[in-house]
């Protein structure tokens, strides 16, 4: 496991101001040249869980891979009573680009990552050169979601039973080994994963940086208003979405948005919603080409 994080990249801790806390990122690449990509991870993960993807990026790039509130490294506090929506999340990344003044970059996110990436450039144009979603959480536009409903989904009752504290490290290593969600993962990635994804204890064992509670609550909160996000763009965003199991669902909106030129979406054949652990090398390719 210690292998995975031989050349790990600058960690870093931001404090954001009247957020409550800081946010941790890891730093990819040249630190005398400006950010040229924040990347924003899905819902469960942390920033080290892409170092293999992002990584052979920082020759030429600069990278800001950061752990949202609720996960890896951060300290930003993780409420979860009276959470309705990913705003709050939006926040937390309109405050990164505030605090460290970055402009003309690359927004770039997986899932969650994604959607987040999405709320904030509508109201950072000035900010944000273009957008790049891999497989973001886009719900369909067809009035209030049901919260009972939501709150009863499997993936919710899933993440609120996901057992969150092992002996050490290396036990979760071997008990994700080939399963579930990591069945298809690289073992340098699942081990980078674990490195951020579980935090000591004091009596010696670790637990889940992500909470099963914060986990289930960001699957229940869907008030936000990614719809009205993608109307009010004023920069490009390129959306590459799962062939299978995708939670960029077909909608006649999203279609509509499409024809008019706002967006540009591209299903990737034999991809999952796992879609950059699956194909690193499209993630690659695509966000060079965005900084160009």
């Amino acid at each position: 496991m210690e292998s995975a994080l031989a050349e790990a990249p600058r960690a870093r801790l931001i404090d954001l101001k009247d957020r409550g806390g800081s946010m941790a990122a890891l730093d990819f690449g040249d630190s005398g040249r400006p950010v040229d990509i924040v990347f924003v991870h899905a819902n469960g993960f942390n920033a080290r869980t892409y170092r293999t993807i992002l990584a052979p990026l920082a020759e030429g790039l600069r990278i800001l891979a950061v752990d949202q509130r609720g996960h890896g490294r951060s300290t930003l506090p993780a409420e979860t009573v009276g959470r309705t929506s990913w705003n709050g999340l939006r926040d937390d990344l309109l405050a990164l680009l505030a605090t460290l003044d970055l402009r003309d970059v690359v927004l770039a996110g997986h899932s969650m990552g994604g959607t987040a990436c999405v709320l904030a450039q509508a109201l950072a144009a000035e900010r944000v050169r273009r957008v790049v979603l891999f497989d973001p959480v886009v719900m369909p536009a067809a009035g209030p979601v049901d919260p009972s409903q939501v709150s009863n989904s499997p993936l919710v009752q899933g993440a609120l039973r996901r057992r969150a504290v092992f002996p050490d490290k290396a036990a979760v290593v071997a008990a994700y080994t080939g399963r579930g969600a990591f069945r298809t993962w690289q073992g340098e990635m699942l081990a980078d994963y674990v490195a951020d994804g579980f935090r000591e204890r004091d009596d010696g064992q670790v637990e889940l940086s992500c909470a099963p509670e914060w986990e289930a609550s960001n699957f229940a909160s869907h008030a936000h208003d990614t719809w009205g996000a993608f109307e009010q763009a004023k920069v490009p965003i390129r959306i590459l979405r799962a062939e299978e199991g995708s939670t960029c669902r077909e909608d006649p909106k999203l279609d509509a948005l499409v024809a008019a030129g706002r967006i540009a979406v591209q299903t990737i054949p034999g991809t999952s919603h796992f879609l950059p652990m699956e194909r690193p090398d499209l993630v690659q390719a695509e966000l060079r080409a965005a900084v160009r």
